[in-house]
């Protein structure tokens, strides 16, 4: 499954306006590793669960809270697109 342009441009959006704003000249790319980067710690973990879950209408269980599903802008792109055309599906 591939990235979603416009779910990746509201995420990215997001983590400049909340959690990037004292670092303007971060460039934050599709794969860029929020954690390993320090664009994101614990809290902002938190921070974006919230924005992902109110914003696009899903919930983020425990279990897929992962470096997989939520590491850089394309996979939470990838993550919210794939639980989102499941919710249509069913």
């Amino acid at each position: 499954m591939s990235t979603n342009p416009e779910i990746a441009e509201q995420v990215r959006e997001f983590l400049r306006d909340n959690l990037l704003y004292m670092r303007p000249d971060c460039m934050l790319e599709d794969h860029t590793r929020l954690l390993e980067e320090r664009v994101i710690d614990s809290m902002g973990v938190m921070e974006l669960i919230t924005f992902i879950e109110r914003t696009f209408g899903i919930r983020v269980p425990d279990k897929e809270i992962t470096e997989a599903n939520l590491g850089s802008v394309a996979s939470i792109s990838t993550y919210v697109r794939g639980k989102l055309e499941s919710a249509a599906a069913a």
